[in-house]
């Protein structure tokens, strides 16, 4: 499974791309069949503490799945993201077994 990572506006620093590439490896035990998983971290313009925005659009064979989060770092945003990831993953899995 490839990981892509695009920052908007700022640089990723190398502890954050390690964390994304492990957190994203668990997704990819639940479904073989994954191509990759691309994943866009952007900085919001508020004045609230939740805003760190991340998106992940994962490609599997015939489908993508996209999940975004806020939260207050990115860290956060991709173990959430993550969890719902995998929970998608794991209905597309079954969807495609029943046909």
């Amino acid at each position: 499974m490839k990981v892509n990572i695009q920052a908007v506006n700022f640089n990723v620093d190398r502890k954050l791309v390690d964390f994304i590439n492990d957190r994203l490896a668990k997704v990819g035990k639940y479904y073989d069949k994954v191509i990759s998983v691309d994943v866009f971290l952007k900085l919001e313009n508020t004045n609230e503490k939740e805003n760190k925005s991340t998106e992940m659009k994962l490609l599997v064979p015939g489908d993508e799945l996209i999940v975004k989060k806020t939260c207050k770092t990115f860290e956060e945003g991709v173990d959430v993201g993550g969890d719902a990831l995998e929970r998608l993953v794991v209905k597309h899995k079954e969807k495609v077994k029943a046909h």
